[in-house]
């Protein structure tokens, strides 16, 4: 292996496709971590998994991506499991998200 090699690219495709899964998984239990405190905190949240599918090839639309993630459909889930943002967690957002640009 090259010393610029990403150690990461080293995982097979079942060994990655099995942690994303759990991954996601624990987001839909841990519903109590909202997607804007994850943007806050790392700059990605739910939404942006469900973009991420899709940028890797995933036939759907936004909806049907943000179902398989979320596990339910997004309307349902904003229902059920979105609280108001504050204007510091959305401080915070943006504060992440220019974090992100530097990658």
């Amino acid at each position: 292996m090259n010393s610029n090699a990403d150690p990461l690219d080293s995982l097979d495709d079942a060994q990655a496709a099995a942690a994303f899964r759990r991954l996601v998984r624990h987001l839909r239990h841990r519903h109590d971590a909202q997607n804007i405190d994850l943007m806050g905190l790392a700059g990605f949240c739910r939404n942006c998994l469900a973009d991420w599918i899709r940028d890797a090839g995933f036939d759907g639309d936004k909806e049907a991506a943000r179902e398989v993630i979320h596990g339910m459909p997004s309307a349902e889930w904003k229902a059920t499991r979105q609280t108001p943002a504050t204007a510091e967690q959305l401080a915070r957002m943006d504060a992440s998200i220019a974090k992100n640009a530097q990658e």
